[in-house]
């Protein structure tokens, strides 16, 4: 499964690529990075057919995460990418809000990489 990680935290990809290493390893599970809402929609127009599942961060300099979430449910219907939201700010508005903006699922930080394993493996493509 292809997996677009956006966070403006660049040692995102170490984590994740340490945490999934197994997966990895065993083309269960395939991850991309990006560092910003706009270098996401920059990959999603290059590879539109290729992310199936986006974990986004809600707090990003420029473009939220929120507002990242509401242009790519707007944009890119077919097929609707799954997006997960994740913010170290587990708030009542900050969760309305992403799910109000069609968000799939919403994990807080620091990340329960059991439990999101376990929701990733549950994912229905």
């Amino acid at each position: 499964m292809k997996i677009l990680v956006v966070d403006d935290e660049t040692d995102v990809r170490f984590l994740f690529e340490q945490r999934f290493r197994k997966e990895i390893r065993n083309h269960e599970l395939d991850f991309d990075f990006a560092y910003s809402g706009e270098d996401a929609l920059k990959y999603l127009n290059l590879h539109a057919r290729e992310a199936v599942l986006i974990l986004s961060d809600i707090n990003m300099p420029g473009m939220s995460g929120l507002e990242l979430l509401k242009q790519i449910k707007l944009k890119y219907e077919k097929p609707p990418p799954i997006v997960m939201m994740i913010t170290a700010y587990g708030d009542d508005e900050n969760y309305k809000q992403a799910i109000q903006f069609g968000a799939d699922d919403f994990l807080t930080k620091p990340i329960d990489f059991t439990l999101l394993l376990s929701k990733l493996k549950n994912v229905k493509i």
